[in-house]
C-alpha cells in the first residue's frame, strides 16, 4: 500500500477570550475534524494551532490533548500574525496526516462559525 501526506485546514471563531469558549470552540472543531475525515489518530504526524492576538486564556493543543489519544500527537501553539481588519477571535490549525493514496474518502476542511467566510470553497464543498 502506498501512503502519502495530507494537510487537513480548519478554522472557528469563539465569542469571548474565556478558557471555556476557547474549550467549546476547539471541541467543536476537533469533533467535526474526526466525524467527517476517516483517519486513525495514529496516522496524525502533527497538528498546529494558530489564534488571533486577541486570544490567550488558553492554548487550544492544550484542550487538544486532554482528548483520547492526541496526547501521543505533537501539537503546536502559534500567534497568527495581525492584519489590520482581519477576523478577530479566530482559532485555525494546520493537520497533517499519514493516509493511504487509495483513500476513499476526500478530505474535509473544517471551517465553523465566523471562520466560514475565510474559504466559502470549502464550506460549500462540505
Amino acid at each position: 500500500m502506498v501512503w502519502g501526506v495530507q494537510a487537513i485546514r480548519g478554522a472557528t471563531t469563539v465569542s469571548e477570550n474565556s478558557v471555556e469558549a476557547i474549550r467549546e470552540a476547539v471541541t467543536e472543531l476537533l469533533d467535526d475534524l474526526e466525524a467527517k475525515n476517516q483517519f486513525e489518530l495514529e496516522q496524525v504526524i502533527s497538528a498546529t494551532f494558530s489564534v488571533t492576538r486577541d486570544l490567550d486564556a488558553i492554548f487550544p493543543a492544550a484542550i487538544a490533548r486532554q482528548r483520547p489519544q492526541w496526547n501521543n500527537v505533537p501539537l503546536l501553539d502559534v500567534q497568527q500574525m495581525h492584519v489590520e481588519g482581519s477576523l478577530e477571535r479566530c482559532i485555525r490549525f494546520l493537520i497533517y496526516v499519514n493516509m493511504p493514496e487509495t483513500h476513499p474518502q476526500k478530505i474535509v476542511h473544517i471551517y465553523l462559525r465566523e471562520a466560514k467566510n475565510l474559504r466559502p470553497d470549502w464550506v460549500s464543498a462540505q
